[in-house]
């Protein structure tokens, strides 16, 4: 089995499975003291919302603890800086507490992940496309926004589910009550609040992550013929260029996902069915009337720093698993009877 055969669908499963895992536990703890470092400056009201980004995928908090404890996010602390943070917070709480609040976040992540990924695969080789004999560079845009468009789709009302139960601690027994309370409220379509921004986020960086991706794969593979794969280190500088790139030109749509993520939050948090999310141009129009065009920029080296990262440990680690399954495709088919 060549390089450019298309390998079965657990073995996608399983790379880009391995990946995200890899990519969560490598970038979380950045956003754990991150996280650490706001409430070091002014603690999280109850009610409050954040973003925690576990490197796959951001998800909005609310912060509702029970009476008399405080929550990971809380807890006391006193950082000079990110190196300073991570060991006072491995000493003081554990090394495991650079995790906190990871678990619940992969439930949506890691099929997110999967299913783009799986999608992306099988939508890149429908197209007719390889990265080795003479690649088609608009192919890979079509096939990243086609699968992240179904994986934002897919996964929308779920997150919507899990912003609910956390930000009104429900017991899995409430969950279709309050299904059906926010359907009836506003419809079928409710349960893709928030789904427009995540949209215009992701499917345009798709598109531009891939483009750029695939361009640098293929110009690796045409300069050094006798490869026939990327290595490691290649997929990762690849992937790492393409997602700063991707992360610059997508970071207006980033400000205003944030900002929708944050609305959701606190409505979901005080029971509001019935006050309308402000709409995508509007959050815009707002933002550049009052702060100028910079605020649509806001962030833009943080993000630069926690995407490049992710997208390049992500895209090594996936491309690590296929060609290890396709070097096990080809131990079989040499080993099979003729």
């Amino acid at each position: 089995m060549s390089a450019n055969q298309e390998l079965k669908p657990w073995q996608i499963i399983v790379s880009s499975c391995s990946g995200a895992l890899l990519t969560s536990l490598l970038m979380t703890p950045l956003d754990v003291v991150k996280i650490r470092m706001q409430a070091q400056r002014k603690p999280f009201e109850r009610g409050q919302c954040f973003l925690y980004c576990n490197g796959l995928m951001d998800h909005i908090c609310t912060c509702t603890p029970p009476p008399g404890v405080r929550p990971w996010y809380n807890q006391p602390g006193r950082f000079t800086g990110t190196f300073d943070a991570l060991v006072k917070i491995s000493r003081q709480d554990g090394v495991p507490a650079l995790w906190s609040g990871l678990p619940p976040t992969l439930v949506m992540a890691l099929p997110a992940t999967v299913i783009y990924y799986c999608c992306y695969e099988r939508f890149k080789y429908m197209l007719g496309y390889h990265s080795n004999e003479n690649p088609n560079a608009l192919l890979p845009p079509i096939a990243g926004a086609t699968a992240r468009f179904i994986a934002a789709t897919i996964i929308n009302p779920l997150e919507l589910i899990r912003t609910k139960m956390q930000s009104k601690v429900l017991r899995y027994s409430e969950i279709a009550e309050s299904v059906r309370i926010a359907v009836q409220h506003g419809g079928v379509l409710a349960l893709w609040k928030g789904w427009a921004p995540s949209v215009l986020r992701d499917v345009p960086f798709s598109v531009i992550y891939w483009f750029h991706y695939e361009l640098f794969k293929a110009r690796l593979l045409q300069q050094y013929s006798s490869q026939k794969e990327l290595t490691f280190p290649q997929s990762f500088a690849c992937g790492a260029c393409a997602g700063a790139i991707s992360a610059v030109l997508t970071t207006p749509f980033d400000v205003v996902k944030t900002h929708r993520q944050i609305e959701l939050g606190e409505l979901e948090s005080l029971g509001d069915h019935h006050r309308r999310l402000s709409s995508t141009w509007k959050i815009i129009s707002r933002l550049y009337r009052t702060e100028g065009v910079t605020a649509l920029f806001t962030g833009l080296s943080p993000r630069i720093i926690k995407v490049a990262p992710a997208c390049a440990i992500m895209i090594s680690s996936f491309e690590y698993g296929k060609r290890l399954f396709h070097a096990y495709n080809n131990d079989v088919e040499l080993e099979a009877p003729s």
